[in-house]
């Protein structure tokens, strides 16, 4: 009776798994698919996903017992990367984003990031690279709150607290003395100990990238908004130390001078890079440096009841940025896909991909700046393709984003880690 027994519960176990993998095997269905690393577009395209990997791209045989989802007339693409967003940021709900940071918590921004993490997965995005938070870690625990399945949103790669000179750009500044004055913990830092202190600060709570300002900015106080801030040796120190944990260093970084500093201690990525020279451009390519542009920004008008030293600033700036991209692309930088949302609205990053194009970048190109090369910057090999093995992270759009590249504002359906998050 024991050995009878026995047989019969593996018989149960094995009719349990079979019907399990039966449920999760699904077929996705289009008449097209791009393939990013070379271009070509496949028609029809037909992908098996199991769980939450791909395991074939139009196989000889489909399998027999599997859901089919026949999307039509659509293109498939991989999901998409965002390498600057700041889910838990919002300049444009209210008229109090410019001192939300001394009338809100981490609570409320851990919140806002909810909602701008799912708007953000919906335009297709099922990877970001979140360029910092205001203090309290509300990005690390939107991250950790999306890797157990307790929200929806894309994976997120959290930067923290931002590291910035006392009083610069990433600082919070313009209130009287007293009023949130922050230190190393919140990624204030000044001199290589009150570094060394806050990188370690970050590690320990769980970052996943380390963010610097190494120049101002537009959003901050100063006239200057490309000054350079940390010093050569406090940013060899960053690149340095963060390499020690593991992790990365992208930099805030608009004129040249500093862009060049943060080149050559060797931070990853130069986001927004708004003056570049071909001095810089040789020594980017020389270390493989990233561009990540932020073009969009331009494109819009700033948040309401901007200050008008913002508003100049950013004026300023605009020439430059117009020739630094241009130039990045005719000299074969490298170049990842950053939008900067929460400085833009959350539910509009697909419009970066025109902003890229309509400045002289192919539609493959900045297909690829959101795909394959955006991967490589944040060094992961299994998404960012639509190939066996790789994480069923899969999109749609209508039409053929070769021929037209606005239709990447219009995806239609929404798959991540095997899910279907949209499908309209």
């Amino acid at each position: 009776m024991t050995n009878l027994s026995t047989i019969r519960g593996l018989i149960l176990v094995c009719i349990i798994a079979a019907s399990h993998s039966y449920a999760e095997t699904t077929v996705i269905r289009a008449d097209r698919m791009i393939d990013v690393r070379t271009g070509e577009l496949v028609s029809p395209a037909s992908i098996v996903v199991e769980g939450n990997r791909i395991v074939s791209v139009n196989p000889a045989v489909l399998p027999a017992s599997s859901e089919s989802i026949d999307l039509g007339d659509k293109t498939l693409l991989p999901g998409l990367f965002d390498m600057h967003t700041h889910l838990t940021l919002d300049f444009f709900t209210g008229d109090h984003w410019t001192t939300a940071a001394v009338k809100e918590t981490p609570a409320d921004w851990a919140l806002y990031g909810v909602k701008f993490g799912q708007q953000t997965l919906n335009a297709g995005f099922t990877t970001v690279r979140d360029a910092g938070a205001w203090p309290g870690f509300p990005d690390v625990a939107l991250m950790r709150a999306v890797d157990s399945g307790r929200i929806t949103g894309p994976r997120i790669y959290p930067a923290g607290h931002y590291l910035s000179i006392t009083g610069g750009h990433c600082d919070v500044t313009g209130f009287a003395p007293g009023i949130m004055e922050l230190g190393p913990n919140e990624g204030i830092a000044n001199g290589v100990d009150e570094i060394l202190r806050a990188i370690r600060y970050q590690a320990k709570h769980g970052v996943k990238v380390i963010k610097v300002c190494a120049t101002s900015g537009v959003f901050s106080a100063g006239k200057q908004p490309g000054a350079q801030q940390y010093s050569d040796l406090e940013l060899r120190t960053i690149v340095e130390e963060a390499s020690r944990h593991g992790l990365r260093v992208m930099a805030h970084a608009h004129g040249s001078e500093g862009i060049m500093a943060a080149v050559k201690a060797g931070v990853a990525s130069i986001d927004h890079g708004s003056m570049l020279t071909p001095e810089i451009i040789k020594e980017m390519k020389k270390r493989g440096t990233y561009y990540v542009p932020t073009l969009y920004l331009s494109d819009i008008p700033l948040p309401e009841n901007t200050p008008q030293d913002t508003i100049d600033k950013s004026d300023y700036l605009a020439p430059f940025v117009e020739k630094s991209f241009r130039m990045a692309v005719d000299s074969g930088v490298n170049i990842a896909l950053g939008t900067d949302s929460g400085v833009l609205r959350h539910d509009e990053v697909g419009k970066e991909f025109y902003a890229m194009v309509r400045r002289g970048m192919t539609p493959l190109h900045a297909l690829q700046t959101a795909t394959i090369n955006a991967a490589e910057l944040l060094g992961v090999t299994d998404r960012a393709e639509l190939q066996p093995g790789r994480l069923a992270d899969i999109i749609a759009v209508e039409g053929n984003p070769l021929d037209d590249i606005n239709v990447m504002e219009q995806v239609t359906f929404v798959m991540k880690d095997g899910e279907v998050i949209r499908r309209d």
